[in-house]
C-alpha cells in the first residue's frame, strides 16, 4: 500500500477539519422552514451579542392568530391555531418598569409609531440637547422640542405597553414595552389584526 507523504497527510487533515466545521445548518424547532437572522451591532432594531433573531414560518399556515409572551424566557410565540408560526427573542421591561402580565388583545397598530413619553430633547436644527428623557420627569429646556423615540411596527397591548421593533441587549431593558428584532416585528405586525389575543406570562 502506498503511503501518503507528510505534506499530503497534513493537507488531507486540513480538508477534513474544514468540512467538519462548515456542515452545521441551523434547524428551527419542529423542522419548520424558518429563518435565522444575523447578530446585530447595536443599531435600531438589532440584537445584542448572543441573541438570535428568531424564526418565522407563518406565511404558509392558517388558523386564528394569537401571541404568547413569556417574560422569564424573553421570548414571544406567534400561533396560528395550535401551531407555532414564529418565535422571537424580546427585551421586556427592566426592573422597576416591569412589563405587565395577564390576558389582553391588540387594541391598536401603528407602523410608524413614536413615543409620546420617551425620547430626546432637540434644538430647532434637530441636534440632540438631552438624550433618553422622560417627559413626565424631565423639564424641557428653553427653545428645545421633544423628539419621541421611534417604535416601528407598534402593536398596542394595554395602556402605553406594546410590541415594536427595538434594540435587544439580551436582557430586559425597556420601559415596559416588548422590543423585537426588526424582521420579527414586521412579521408579527403583518400577521396580527387588531383584536388578536395576547397572553403575557411571568
Amino acid at each position: 500500500m502506498k503511503l501518503l507523504s507528510p505534506i499530503k497527510l497534513a493537507f488531507a487533515a486540513l480538508l477534513l477539519s474544514m468540512l467538519g466545521t462548515s456542515c452545521y445548518v441551523w434547524q428551527p424547532p419542529n423542522g419548520s422552514n424558518g429563518t435565522l437572522g444575523q447578530v446585530g451591532n447595536g443599531a435600531r432594531g438589532s440584537v445584542g451579542p448572543q441573541v438570535d433573531e428568531g424564526y418565522w414560518n407563518g406565511d404558509s399556515m392558517s388558523g386564528p392568530p394569537s401571541i404568547k409572551i413569556v417574560l422569564h424566557e424573553q421570548r414571544a410565540y406567534f400561533y396560528k391555531g395550535n401551531q407555532v408560526a414564529g418565535v422571537s427573542p424580546i427585551s421586556s421591561g427592566r426592573e422597576g418598569l416591569d412589563t405587565i402580565t395577564g390576558k389582553f388583545h391588540i387594541i391598536e397598530k401603528d407602523i410608524d409609531h413614536k413615543s409620546s413619553l420617551f425620547g430626546d430633547y432637540v434644538d430647532q436644527d434637530g441636534n440632540v440637547i438631552q438624550k433618553e428623557i422622560d417627559t413626565s420627569k424631565d423639564p424641557k429646556p428653553k427653545g428645545a422640542r421633544f423628539d419621541g423615540a421611534r417604535m416601528p411596527y407598534f402593536m398596542r397591548i394595554v395602556g402605553g405597553t406594546g410590541m415594536h421593533e427595538g434594540y435587544l441587549p439580551g436582557y430586559p431593558a425597556s420601559h415596559g414595552c416588548i422590543r423585537m428584532p426588526g424582521t420579527m416585528a414586521e412579521a408579527f405586525y403583518r400577521s396580527t389584526p387588531v383584536g388578536t389575543p395576547v397572553t403575557i406570562a411571568p
